[in-house]
């Protein structure tokens, strides 16, 4: 395994390692969720409460299969995120991750214009800040990167012209297209249950890992 690896695995899951600033980041996100939630018990919009859950779904999917790709290649995942954290969750995910992540979706459904037809530059919105806020997401990543906060391992996955369009398609723009699908679906129900099902591939697959296969990353 690589040395990033080795140092992603060590204290991984230990709840020795967390920090106060955890608990007012918690209060913060679950600020913003109620009052998401009371906004939509007035107006009968779910969106940003969906969409927030969609983008995380959507992250913990897809740190899932970076794990697995750990496991079948017992070198390195695609990105693994070994430095100092309040708590590691998995090799490329931590707890400062995952608050960003559970807003990021109520951040872009804040964003577009209500009238999906709305066009900036020549593209609809809800596609144009899809775009745009997977472009952010990359520039960050890349800095993160160069600060050796987030590790890149394998060559087509890395600071390249071909990589970082492979990073900007898997790394985060369908993240954003799940959220604006699941906002154009006509029913609460049909929302909730596409949300739910992206937890549970999720959860399937780490209950697979964890608990039957006995995988630890």
């Amino acid at each position: 395994m690589t040395p990033a690896t080795q140092q992603a695995l060590e204290g991984l899951r230990d709840l020795s390692t967390l920090k106060w600033y955890v608990i007012p980041l918690l209060a913060y996100t679950f600020y913003i969720y109620t009052l998401e939630m009371k906004k939509a018990r007035t107006t009968g919009n779910w969106n940003a409460v969906f969409a927030g859950l969609t983008v995380f779904g959507m992250d913990f999917i897809n740190e899932t299969w970076n794990g697995w790709v750990l496991v079948f290649t017992q070198r390195s995942a695609f990105w693994t995120a070994p430095g100092e954290t309040a708590l590691r969750t998995m090799v490329g995910w931590n707890i400062e991750i995952m608050f960003m992540f559970a807003i990021s979706g109520i951040i872009y459904a804040n964003t577009v214009s209500e009238d999906r037809d709305e066009k900036i530059l020549g593209i609809p919105n809800w596609w144009f800040w899809a775009i745009g806020y997977s472009v952010f997401c990359v520039f960050v990543e890349v800095l993160l990167n160069m600060g050796g906060h987030l590790i890149w391992e394998y060559p087509f996955w890395h600071r390249s012209f071909k990589g970082v369009w492979l990073i900007f398609f898997f790394g985060y723009f369908h993240f954003y297209v799940a959220a604006l699908l699941v906002m154009g679906l006509r029913s609460i129900r049909a929302k909730a249950v596409t949300v739910a099902s992206l937890y549970g591939i999720a959860i399937v697959a780490n209950i697979f890992g964890l608990g039957i296969m006995g995988w630890t990353y």
